[in-house]
């Protein structure tokens, strides 16, 4: 294949860019597959992998004005798959880190000695206080995250904000959070 757009990927990217639903749907159909199976190979999670798929093609949605007609679809779809899923993994090994941390600070071992337990008991009040200190919208981000368990997509269409801001205000707060509670 040459450097020009595969014909019928130029139609439906043409189609996409006049706004017509019909050459988006035909692009995710051609394509999801591939790049579920291209996330997953990075990620090795299939809720994950799905997630991309979801946030890649609301990208080529958002982006479709951007897509340039001189070059393959797929050269334009993948480097944007790779990207989201490398983000995706750094962010979820963060966050694995983190939940280590506060897992072993909820699940210490409370000996018998009434010391342990207040001690206990004043670093959650610590981490609560904590939370309480982080300037709103990022409090209410991380809030319904980790309380109300919502994603990160829920999170941005709850407050209509984008996903990249919900995970902006997510690894602030997991960082001031560790900052003050190590």
């Amino acid at each position: 294949m040459s450097y020009l757009m595969h014909d019928s990927d130029l139609k439906l990217v043409r189609l996409m860019k006049a706004d017509d639903m019909r050459g988006f749907d035909m692009l995710y159909r051609k394509y999801s597959k591939r790049i579920y199976y291209f996330a997953y190979g990075i990620l090795k999670s299939g809720m994950d992998a799905e997630e991309i798929v979801q946030d890649v093609f609301y990208k080529v949605w958002e982006k479709r004005d951007t897509i340039r007609e001189d070059t393959s679809f797929s050269s334009f779809i993948f480097p944007v798959t790779y990207n989201a899923s490398i983000s995706l993994l750094r962010k979820r090994i963060r966050e694995t880190k983190f939940y280590n941390y506060l897992k072993f600070i909820q699940h210490f071992e409370v000996q018998d000695n009434v010391n342990t337990d207040i001690e206990y008991a004043e670093l959650n009040e610590k981490a609560r206080r904590l939370i309480n200190k982080l300037p709103g919208r990022q409090k209410e981000v991380y809030l319904l995250s980790r309380e109300d368990g919502l994603t990160y997509r829920e999170i941005a269409e709850k407050l209509q904000i984008s996903v990249n801001t919900v995970e902006n205000h997510i690894v602030k707060a997991l960082h001031f959070l560790r900052e003050h509670l190590g």
